[in-house]
C-alpha cells in the first residue's frame, strides 16, 4: 500500500493492522470534524503525513512501556497516532473541551484501544493534581515553549521528558524559555530537526532535573497571559 510505504521512508514500519486503524480514525476525524471543528487540514494524504507521520516519527525517543500524557489533545495529535503505532504506551490525554473529549472517547472505543483515557480538565489543574506521575509528556500546536514548560514539568518524574513538537522557526521561543527551565527544575536535553515531506519539523526535548516548585503551575491562565 502506498501509504505503508511512505511511512518506511521515514523509519515507521506500519502493519497492516495498524493501517487499517489510522483509516479508520481519518474517516472519523472527517465526519466529526463539520461538528467539533478538529482540523483545517482534511485530505486524506495530509491528514497522513501532516498529521498521522509528524505525530509518530518522534516515538523512537519514548522509551517502552512508558506514561505519557498530552496537554491540550485537541483531535488526538499525537498521542492517537503514537498509541496506534505503540500499543506499548499507556496514554492520558486531556482537554479543556468536552466535545473534544468525546471525540477522543469515540476513536479509542472505535479502535478498542486499551491503557488510554481521554480526560476532560483544564492542564493547570490536572497538573495540580497529577504530579510526578509521568514519564513523558507530548504536546503539539498548545502554546510558546515558556507555556509548555508551567504545565508540563510538574506533570513529569525527576528524568522525565517533555517533546514538544513545533515547527521550523524555533529559535526565539527556545532563548524566551530559559527562565521558566531555571524556575521550574528543566533542561533542554535536544533539540530535533527533521522534515517529512517538506514540511520542516522540530521536536524540542526537555528533562526534567529537579522537583517543580509546588506554586507552580500558576491559575487564573497566568502560564499563557504572564509566561514566566
Amino acid at each position: 500500500m502506498e501509504k505503508i510505504e511512505l511511512f518506511k521512508k521515514y523509519n515507521i514500519n506500519l502493519s497492516e493492522e495498524k493501517y487499517d486503524k489510522l483509516v479508520t480514525y481519518f474517516n472519523q476525524l472527517i465526519y466529526y470534524n463539520n461538528q467539533f471543528n478538529l482540523t483545517a487540514i482534511t485530505e486524506e494524504n495530509d491528514v497522513f503525513i501532516k498529521h498521522f507521520l509528524d505525530s509518530i516519527y518522534p516515538e523512537f525517543l519514548i522509551e517502552k512501556n512508558s506514561k505519557i500524557v498530552d496537554i491540550g489533545a485537541g483531535a488526538g495529535f499525537p498521542s492517537l497516532p503514537l498509541k496506534i503505532y505503540r500499543d506499548d504506551l499507556v496514554v492520558t490525554m486531556i482537554d479543556s473541551l468536552n466535545k473534544r473529549v468525546n471525540f477522543l472517547n469515540t476513536i479509542i472505543s472505535k479502535l478498542s484501544l486499551k491503557n488510554i483515557e481521554a480526560c476532560h480538565t483544564r492542564a493547570e489543574d490536572f497538573s495540580k493534581q497529577n504530579r510526578n506521575k509521568y514519564d513523558y509528556v507530548v504536546v503539539r500546536a498548545v502554546a510558546k515553549l515558556s507555556t509548555l514548560l508551567e504545565y508540563s514539568l510538574p506533570l513529569l518524574k525527576v528524568g522525565g521528558k517533555l517533546l514538544a513538537y513545533k515547527g521550523d522557526n524555533i529559535e526565539e521561543e527556545i532563548e524566551d524559555s530559559n527562565k521558566a527551565l531555571e524556575i521550574l527544575g528543566g533542561k533542554i536535553q535536544k533539540v530535533l530537526k527533521f522534515d517529512i515531506e517538506n514540511n520542516k519539523r522540530t521536536v524540542v526535548v526537555v528533562v526534567k532535573t529537579k522537583d517543580t516548585p509546588i506554586k507552580y503551575p500558576r491559575n487564573k491562565n497566568l502560564p499563557k497571559t504572564n509566561p514566566l
